[in-house]
């Protein structure tokens, strides 16, 4: 470590001694010091600047401290601090109605969370509810979050020690034209014979069982692949054709990452549903929810929906939703997404995937996007295994910490998701250091230095 100041120093022993993190062996961890952030930046426990291209968990897309969302929450702390949820709060009604005004088709009603792992469990739970049937479907490569129900509809490794095979969750491939399943060549190939999958899937475990199909809009940490088009669509064609509840995760795509409000607005889709946190109020204060049809809520019309949260619709959070909804519109910070997308992360990757031999394929939209590293581009071989990491990667990840980036990792990829305020020069910042790091990939590729 650099040497931390004396603040920096006792916060790192006492969180060493007292704190256990998430997804992690303990004895393993030497975390990462944070003092202070502004924008597109984080300061470290030894003063150093890092730009912040992780959005800490893709998470504060209108930027760290924006002014108009800390006054919000001290202001909202000024004068009511929590009531209970069957209670009416104003920044609670005025947070619903602004999301309601963002949805797609008819999604007008909103059950408040405190995450987003909670909110796909409550939309599940909804859809199971509504149909009378359980299974759930949901994708390989698919991160949904940690809860009991959330964590077995996730496709990726940290499923597996959670998994008894008992919670009635089917898994299924998705589109991901760089590694097909279905042995595709064109995005065109790859709708059709992803969604013949689907389909053959609920013929073979029964429509009348499964109750919904929970996808996310854009997957995210599992490698951010924008489905091709036509996708989204015949998704919703085969549920619908079955009476299955389409469920949308936007807990990461949504709210400005991907260019758009929400990403499946990029396929002009409604869902019943759609599961939503993170960037509804860049995580200032924990919130997510369920943004939910009028066909789905009024299975509850007359009928108690049997959950809730003593935290459902916190002042505090929902100040701070409406405040980093107003401010993203009035600053035009989704169109900044796209802008940037468009002309500078897109772009620049694509030119960095030119000349590095350890970039095997780049893919995104908006401030949303990864870098699939390989040793091999001929054969594809990743640069770390599923679900692992590698020397290759642990190098990288310092090199680009050194250089004064903080980077988004996962396994062997490497994602460029700044928040979506970031300025054209910073995604530059970016994009520079990232050309220096991946020399270091480099060495590990096949015939390096040959």
């Amino acid at each position: 470590m650099n040497e931390l100041s004396p603040e920096a120093r006792r916060a790192y022993e006492l969180d060493r001694a007292h704190v256990f993190h998430s997804w992690s062996a303990q004895a393993e961890l030497d975390p990462m010091v944070v003092t202070a952030a502004e924008g597109s930046y984080v300061w470290d426990g030894a003063g150093r600047r890092l730009l912040d291209f992780s959005s800490q968990l893709v998470n504060t897309n209108i930027g760290h401290q924006h002014p108009r969302v800390v006054e919000a929450i001290q202001a909202q702390a000024g004068r009511l601090c929590t009531v209970a949820p069957q209670h009416v709060n104003d920044q609670r009604s005025e947070a619903a109605r602004l999301i309601a005004g963002l949805t797609p088709g008819d999604l007008d009603k909103v059950f408040f969370t405190n995450g987003g792992a909670e909110a796909v469990e409550y939309a599940v739970r909804m859809a199971r509810l509504h149909t009378g049937r359980y299974k759930v479907l949901s994708a390989y490569r698919s991160y949904h979050g940690g809860t009991g129900t959330a964590v077995n509809i996730t496709g990726d490794p940290r499923r597996w020690p959670n998994d008894y095979g008992s919670a009635g969750t089917v898994h299924f491939f998705g589109p991901f034209l760089y590694r097909s399943a279905f042995h595709s060549a064109t995005p065109g190939e790859e709708t059709a014979r992803a969604l013949e999958h689907l389909d053959q899937l609920v013929a073979f475990e029964g429509p009348d069982t499964i109750a919904a199909i929970v996808l996310e809009s854009i997957p995210g940490t599992a490698g951010i692949m924008p489905p091709p088009p036509g996708y989204l669509a015949g998704v919703r064609e085969i549920a619908d054709r079955h009476g299955i509840a389409y469920i949308a995760d936007e807990v990461m795509s949504g709210f400005g990452r991907a260019g758009r409000w929400f990403a499946l607005e990029h396929d002009g889709v409604v869902p019943d549903m759609i599961a939503f946190a993170k960037g509804v109020n860049s995580g200032y204060v924990p919130l997510g929810g369920v943004a939910i049809s009028e066909r789905i809520a009024a299975t509850f019309a007359h009928r108690p929906f049997p959950g809730g949260l003593t935290y459902s619709g916190h002042p505090l959070a929902t100040a701070a939703a409406v405040a980093t909804i107003e401010a993203m519109r009035d600053e035009k910070a989704v169109e900044n997404a796209a802008h940037i997308g468009d002309t500078v992360l897109g772009p620049g990757l694509r030119e960095l995937a030119e000349r590095h031999p350890s970039v095997g394929d780049v893919r995104g939209t908006g401030v949303f996007w990864a870098v699939e590293l390989v040793a091999d581009r001929a054969s594809k071989e990743p640069l770390a295994p599923y679900g692992g990491t590698s020397p290759a990667m642990g190098e990288l990840v310092a090199t680009c910490k050194k250089l004064g980036l903080l980077p988004f990792t996962n396994y062997h990829r490497l994602h460029a998701v700044p928040p979506c305020t970031i300025t054209a020069d910073e995604a530059r910042e970016g994009l520079a250091v990232l050309d220096e790091a991946l020399t270091v990939a480099d060495r590990h590729t096949t015939g390096w230095g040959l």
